[in-house]
């Protein structure tokens, strides 16, 4: 068996903290953020914004940016949102999410930008 690495995140070094599995991957530039979005159009699924304070990041409840997108498909609109989110709360984490309305669950999930501690 091959060794594991450790990746250092801690509640104190904000920096560290790893959120969803897109995490431990390489920061996604635009041209992948588009595809991943494009992936929740494709499945149908209702994209939503939320965003937080990066000291709150590790809570279970993050601030919705407006009500879910139910029925968006247009990716440029789905991802206005977000930058929108992102220019009103820079200091925050914004993630986007992808809403399985048949499953009842989040079918998508992940970090779109990065804020910078206060």
């Amino acid at each position: 068996m091959s060794e594991m690495q450790d990746y250092k995140s801690s509640l104190s070094d904000v920096n560290s903290r790893k959120f969803e599995t897109f995490s431990y991957l390489p920061e996604m530039d635009a041209d992948r953020i588009r595809k991943q979005v494009e992936y929740i159009v494709s499945k149908g699924w209702n994209p939503a914004v939320e965003h937080t304070e990066p000291e709150n990041a590790t809570s279970n409840f993050w601030y919705m940016w407006k009500l879910p997108m139910f029925g968006e498909t247009d990716v440029d609109v789905i991802l206005a949102e977000a930058e929108a989110c992102h220019k009103a709360h820079p200091n925050n984490h914004v993630k986007l999410i992808g809403f399985d309305n048949f499953a009842q669950s989040k079918g998508a999930e992940m970090v779109v930008y990065r804020g910078k501690p206060v």
